[in-house]
């Protein structure tokens, strides 16, 4: 864990940021490890991620909202925000978890409610399979490398990769959460309890999909016209199935309700924590509590306004899925890679950092940006199949299988340009590794030719020796691969309540090591409990 003492840039901690759910620590470290210059472009991006993608998740159930109850588009949309708004600036983090708790039961709940019924109506498991094998929709093993193939093997498992991490490791509304837990190992249970949840949504998510081919599959919806967009075929299924039930279709609309409540409240709360410490804090010192309270509360608003105009142009942005995951991966890869520069390489230097983000996010908006303006033609994203000829009216002359009209073959299609056809083309999963890669590349590029940073010169409990995991069986060759860096510091402090320096230090249970063996503090050595940070997140209730 990276803490700063207290007398460190954004070390103290206000009433404010207990309350909202913790400081802003993800970016605090860069200003600890790089500049202030660097902290601010890291918040002023996250800042744009997430209002970017929270606009998208609110538009998501508004869809749903309006095939279920025939509830006006607009109308759901500005509901959902004024809720989301609502009970965040209400309650802070706490809010936010507990209804994050209960918001996760209701979903498995409407999930299965889908999964049960469907799955009776469309011939049960052996005929959803077999329907779903003839028509290729089971091939997940495919191992084609080009880049420009919007799904295969190599696309969601290296791709996603790099998606996830920036996701997971340096986003502040995932951060703010590990750092609430009591101690670290409570953070990492959190996570292991994460994964399972986000694995069963995800098994539920798939297996909805395979039921919907298999129920339509001589009948689609959205090459019949039936609806107007793809994100609307979930809820047009479930007042298929679940129509003749009184409530049913409210339990559905209530899962897709829940998930976007869980993310949005995440988002405000992480957006108002972060503006306040490095914006809010910064230029007005000596803040009251109440007035702290009243600008957190304030913040909320404001961003909760912002989320919910942005969902208005999420509307214009393609696919639900492709379009959360884009924003992630434009934003978050030159992220992940700028954290990835001050963590792994001891030799980034600030203008390094600085230069690589702003090449990383050029890199990742140019490619995403071209891809929405010139979609991937159907050589590339390949689509399958879908039939209308079960659902042929009396007055239509529909009576063959066709793809969506927006994949028709690349002939009739205007010229492109070279660069729409290779760059624009490229997978929307890989946009995280471009930025990613970028960010890595020019970082290390600048610092070495504006002057690199000293190893010697950079505080071991900064960096992590990830080479340790490829040199385990041998102390020398580790020491070779931390290019001067002392870890040994560091790693000293996990069997000693002593330090040979003074540095910031977290121990994950004090008194559990006390108990194993008493170690009395040295002459001329510092206390690590006395200089260590207090951590909002890991420090012991009073």
């Amino acid at each position: 864990m990276v803490v700063c003492d207290q007398n460190s840039a954004g070390g103290e901690i206000g009433t404010h940021s207990r309350r909202s759910g913790g400081d802003d620590r993800c970016h605090n470290y860069l200003e600890l490890r790089f500049c202030r210059g660097v902290r601010v472009a890291a918040t002023l991006i996250y800042i744009v991620q997430t209002i970017l993608y929270t606009g998208v998740v609110v538009y998501a159930p508004a869809l749903a909202l309006n095939q279920v109850t025939g509830f006006n588009l607009w109308g759901s949309i500005f509901a959902t925000g004024v809720v989301c708004t609502f009970y965040c600036t209400l309650g802070g983090l706490k809010a936010v978890v507990w209804t994050d708790a209960f918001q996760m039961v209701v979903m498995v709940v409407g999930f299965l409610t889908v999964l049960v019924q469907g799955t009776q109506r469309a011939g049960g498991v052996a005929s959803v399979w077999d329907v779903a094998n003839k028509g290729n929709r089971l091939d997940v093993f495919d191992f084609d490398f080009s880049p420009l193939r919007r799904h295969t093997f190599w696309t969601i498992s290296v791709g996603g990769t790099f998606t996830w991490l920036g996701i997971y490791g340096v986003n502040q509304s995932t951060i703010q959460r590990c750092i609430s837990c009591r101690t670290e190992t409570h953070a990492r249970l959190a996570l292991y309890f994460n994964l399972l949840g986000l694995l069963t949504i995800l098994v539920c998510a798939v297996s909805s999909g395979l039921i919907m081919y298999a129920f339509y599959t001589h009948c689609d919806p959205w090459t019949a016209g039936s609806i107007t967009a793809p994100d609307q075929l979930m809820p047009y299924f479930v007042m298929e199935v679940l129509g003749e039930f009184p409530g049913l279709p409210g339990l559905f609309v209530a899962c897709a309700f829940s998930g976007t409540l869980s993310t949005v409240a995440a988002s405000i709360n992480a957006l108002a924590t972060v503006t306040y410490e490095d914006f809010v804090k910064q230029c007005c010192t000596n803040l009251s509590t109440k007035a702290s309270g009243w600008i957190s509360k304030g913040l909320c608003v404001v961003f909760g306004v912002a989320c919910t105009m942005m969902a208005v142009t999420a509307s214009y942005m393609g696919g639900i899925v492709q379009a959360a995951l884009s924003i992630h991966g434009m934003c978050g890869g030159p992220m992940l890679g700028l954290f990835s520069l001050g963590i792994i390489f001891p030799w980034t230097n600030s203008q390094g950092a600085a230069g690589g983000l702003i090449v990383g996010i050029a890199l990742s908006f140019w490619v995403g940006i071209g891809a929405f303006i010139y979609p991937a033609q159907e050589i590339h994203t390949r689509p399958l199949s879908l039939s209308v000829d079960g659902c042929l009216q009396p007055n239509s002359s529909i009576t063959h299988t066709t793809a969506p009209l927006s994949y028709q073959n690349a002939t009739i299609l205007s010229p492109r340009s070279p660069l729409a056809d290779h760059w624009y083309a490229i997978s929307y999963l890989y946009y995280s590794a471009v930025g990613f890669t970028a960010t890595i590349t020019a970082g290390l590029l600048i610092s070495f030719l504006t002057g690199h940073t000293r190893s010697q010169d950079v505080p071991p409990w900064l960096l992590r020796p990830i080479c340790n995991l490829f040199c385990f069986w041998s102390k020398k060759n580790r020491k070779m691969c931390w290019c001067g860096v002392n870890h040994d510091l560091k790693q000293n402090t996990t069997s000693t309540d002593t330090v040979d320096d003074e540095g910031p230090f977290v121990k994950e249970d004090t008194r559990r090591l006390r108990a194993i063996r008493k170690v009395q503090p040295a002459e001329n050595s510092y206390n690590m409990q006395e200089k260590a940070y207090d951590n909002a997140g890991f420090a012991e209730d009073k």
